[in-house]
């Protein structure tokens, strides 16, 4: 989610107790659309204070993190070091509660006269900006600069005078009455989240949703469902909310959920109470908006990286699959291979006393019960030519058929296996997971590249690499060890795991090897459906409520001889049915 008018007031409240009164002693701009301003603070401590207008990213907050910044200084960091280096910080503020921050500055001009300064970070999706004015809030010069081509609402340029914006009509939260919400937001005919997020400065949809949920009301049903009662009620359930943002009762927290972190905010949530959702709390906002990006931004990374395996994987499965289309389709047209060698053996049996020049057999079908069967002849052959002409279309037909099904059973094993491979980018945490894939990858040739690029791979695969597999606790204090590729699983089930160790799979779909360390005990139930789980959760069923998970011990376990590393077979197995909900299996890293 994108920041919101009650985090940015968090974060003011924040930056208000920790930067005002301190000095600004280095600027800089690593990204083209980022600030990180170093401020010395009345208590003597150093503070990183990390701006960014990023259309995707808007974002404000303190951090120790510091980025690599270019040779060359940018201009409008040049500007700020000119009017704003040594300048002491007199106040911060959010107008109502706008996604707008003020930092108001004051510093010594050319002349050794003390003139005051605006600093002004709009956080506002593709409009963000950072903005300095002078005293008169006239614009110097801003981050993003706006002309009349790209706004009809506002210029953004030097000279210009500075005003926050009136796109819509929304109600001030701190000044608003029950009189006022019933008119600009029951009044609306929208769905009632809507209407609130519409019609107030500073709600999201999220806290929208928020409010309605605290008042027990679909925030997808419309206003004109609501009675007068109903509407006092919602308002009183604002209300509270507003009132914790004037009271500075914060609650900085991030809801994570079975695939990292889903949502954050500065106020307790209820709408996500199920307890498939962790609450992870934070002692500042700060350091809750750095975690959550710093997460959200990893798994952006990690598919920008893996984009192109993707694409190569995603298009090898797609040829595998004609070509195993096109074989099945082959392999239809010998299904009346047997036809012709009875002809021929029927042909051989009674066609000593055809006529010459004859254009068809009848004879009876011993295969068949002795049905009358009209066999056709070429009448310019003789019968015994005839004969083994569908001896010859038999043995061709036979052939083909022997040949397709090994071809067909060799594509279906390459296709299993390229999914697998798809299954395993879809887990890969890091850029050590990514290189035991390509490296497989490479191997079966999927990608062509030089002995030295292979060697290279080569040191980074599974057997010498730093790529882990997932690590679990079940609620009964066993191990579980789950794969995230096929080195990895082949690793798991046939070094690290014992015999009487239990193994767990997706049945018949591409997916991890899971790996119970039982120490020779008789496991519970639990933690058998834990780990079942857990299987279901690392294979291409991720999505689907319910999986098949077969499970047995690791020395049932067969690996054929020349098979693709993680293939293997097994003949004795327990199934069960598991859903995919891991929050409350407890995990302790990779």
């Amino acid at each position: 989610m994108a920041l919101d008018g009650i985090v940015i007031a968090n974060i003011v409240y924040e930056l208000q107790n920790t930067l005002i009164g301190g000095r600004i002693n280095k600027i800089s701009q690593p990204e083209k659309d980022e600030l990180i301003i170093t401020i010395k603070g009345q208590d003597r401590n150093v503070y990183k204070l990390f701006l960014s207008a990023a259309a995707g990213m808007p974002l404000i907050y303190l951090t120790e993190n510091t980025k690599p910044n270019p040779l060359t200084a940018p201009n409008f960091c040049m500007l700020l070091r000119k009017y704003l280096n040594n300048g002491k910080i007199l106040d911060i503020v959010q107008p109502g509660l706008e996604r707008i921050v003020m930092i108001k500055l004051e510093h010594l001009d050319e002349l050794g006269d003390l003139k005051v300064k605006y600093l002004i970070i709009e956080l506002m999706g593709k409009h963000s900006n950072i903005i300095l004015c002078d005293d008169q809030m006239v614009i110097i010069d801003s981050i993003k600069r706006v002309n009349q081509f790209m706004s009809s609402i506002r210029e953004v340029l030097p000279g210009r005078e500075y005003f926050i914006p009136q796109t819509a009509d929304k109600l001030d939260p701190f000044n608003i009455d029950f009189a006022s919400f019933r008119e600009n937001v029951l009044s609306k005919a929208q769905p009632i989240g809507k209407a609130i997020y519409s019609g107030i400065t500073g709600i999201s949809p999220l806290i929208a949703n928020e409010i309605c949920h605290r008042a027990s009301l679909d925030s997808g049903s419309s206003t004109s469902a609501l009675n007068e009662d109903m509407g006092l009620h919602l308002f009183k359930n604002f209300e509270r909310i507003i009132q914790l943002v004037k009271d500075k009762e914060f609650f900085p927290h991030i809801i994570v959920g079975e695939d990292g972190p889903v949502e954050f905010s500065s106020i307790p949530l209820t709408t996500y109470s199920d307890p498939k959702y962790e609450i992870r709390k934070f002692t500042t906002v700060s350091e809750m908006l750095e975690a959550y990006y710093a997460s959200k931004n990893a798994v952006s990374v990690m598919k920008q990286k893996s984009a192109e395996l993707r694409k190569l994987v995603a298009n090898a499965i797609e040829r595998s699959i004609k070509k195993y289309d096109l074989q099945l389709k082959q392999l239809k047209d010998t299904e009346d291979r047997d036809k012709y060698k009875i002809y021929g053996e029927l042909i051989t049996a009674y066609g000593y006393n055809l006529e010459p020049g004859a254009k068809e057999l009848i004879a009876q079908n011993y295969y068949n019960n002795n049905e009358e069967i009209r066999i056709p002849l070429d009448p310019t052959m003789s019968p015994m030519d005839n004969a083994k002409r569908y001896f010859e279309k038999y043995n061709k037909m036979k052939r083909t058929y022997e040949a397709l099904s090994e071809l067909i059973q060799e594509t279906k094993d390459e296709i299993d296996h390229l999914k697998s491979i798809q299954n395993a980018l879809e887990i890969a945490t890091s850029e050590d997971d990514l290189a035991d894939v390509k490296h497989e990858l490479m191997e079966y040739g999927y990608i062509k590249k030089k002995s030295a690029d292979k060697k290279q791979a080569s040191k980074s695969s599974s057997k010498n690499g730093k790529s882990k597999p997932f690590h679990y606790i079940s609620s009964d204090g066993y191990h579980i060890y789950v794969g995230k590729n096929n080195y990895q699983n082949e690793e798991l089930t046939f070094k690290l795991a014992d015999k009487n160790d239990w193994w767990f799979h997706a049945k018949n779909q591409p997916g991890s090897h899971v790996i119970v360390k039982s120490g020779g005990d008789e496991l519970p139930d639990r933690t058998f459906e834990e780990a079942a789980k857990l299987a279901a959760y690392y294979s291409s069923l991720k999505d689907a409520k319910k999986v098949e998970v077969d499970y047995t011990q690791v020395k049932n376990i067969k690996k054929p001889k020349g098979s693709k590393p993680g293939f293997v077979i097994y003949y004795t197995n327990y199934s069960m049915i598991a859903d995919t909900d891991i929050s409350g299996i407890q995990s302790i890293g990779e």
